[in-house]
């Protein structure tokens, strides 16, 4: 590299380029919904605890589901609104490496999460004898805890392919957070290796689970068709269709984000777009749980009862 160029220490998080005024109102809307996040997934992480009806191995992926979504969020929206009421909006190189991994990290035992959650329906539906044979709880630990070195060990090996670049300006990160693809942008060498990690990192991460979520799906969709009576088909469609809703949610933002939005949308989109994974997503999930599972209703209804009468 020629000796005229400058190693960046700190990036400038573009944002988005509105008036004061704008900026001042979206950080109010912005704080509204991570108040939301922190209290709606809290009060699902609550319910589980303290009820012993949902002590079960769905309950207990549901709850690592909000501290994912708790953890997602909080990596990326406090600097986020910082940046909308300040008007320094930089980040220093470390904590911008830092933001990338821990978004990594939560993105990939969020994937996980959703696969053992998919397989744990196909259990309880397609083999119910075996259940709790199958799903005990030491199977739910070592799920759980797979699930979580997954994604640290992949942000680990991100962080690290991306910690040897150099980086030598231009500085300025055109999303409102550090992530991975605009970061990248900015290394001023090749990073052909770090793509290749990239795209077997997608195939790891969504093409592989959403194919296994698929074929677990299957199997319990054959099954259902083979219940007799109607009440037993609700039933069982009603243990699925949050999930099915948080998948959905999940996999079809990705979808957007990823596959349809390119490099030639324009930048004010690619802003919006990333927003659905840092502040939507971790908004409706604990929403979907809450109102489409008659337990976690019958949980929160018997915790306010008993709140009532205390």
């Amino acid at each position: 590299m020629g000796g005229n160029q400058t190693w960046v220490t700190e990036f400038i998080l573009v944002g988005f380029q509105l008036r004061r005024e704008m900026e001042v109102l979206l950080f109010w809307i912005f704080s509204l919904f991570y108040i939301f996040i922190l209290l709606a997934n809290g009060m699902i992480l609550g319910l589980i605890c303290l009820d012993p009806r949902l002590h079960t191995p769905m309950y207990f992926f549901l709850s690592h589901l909000s501290v994912i979504d708790i953890s997602y969020a909080s990596n990326s929206v406090p600097k986020m609104l910082a940046n909308l009421v300040n008007q320094n909006k930089t980040i220093s190189f470390i904590p911008c490496i830092m933001q990338i991994f821990l978004d990594i990290a939560f993105a990939g035992a969020e994937c996980m999460i959703l696969v053992v959650m998919s397989y744990d329906r196909y259990v309880a539906i397609c083999h119910p004898l075996h259940y709790t044979a199958t799903m005990n709880w030491t199977v739910c630990i070592i799920l759980t805890i797979t699930s979580w070195a997954c994604g640290l060990i992949l942000a680990t090996v991100h962080a690290i392919l991306l910690l040897r670049l150099p980086f030598c300006g231009p500085c300025e990160v055109n999303l409102l957070f550090c992530e991975l693809l605009s970061v990248l942008k900015l290394a001023c060498a090749d990073t052909w290796i770090n793509e290749v990690v990239i795209l077997a990192t997608s195939m790891f991460l969504f093409v592989g689970p959403l194919c296994l979520m698929l074929v677990s799906y299957t199997y319990i969709l054959w099954a259902i068709l083979r219940i007799q009576s109607g009440e037993g088909c609700r039933k069982a469609f009603s243990t699925c269709s949050s999930h099915l809703c948080v998948v959905g949610l999940f996999f079809g933002i990705a979808i957007v984000v990823y596959m349809v939005s390119d490099s030639n949308q324009p930048g004010e989109h690619q802003k919006i777009l990333s927003l659905f994974y840092v502040l939507f997503n971790p908004m409706l999930n604990p929403l979907i749980y809450s109102l489409r599972n008659a337990q976690v209703k019958s949980a929160f209804h018997g915790a306010l009862q008993r709140k009532r009468a205390a």
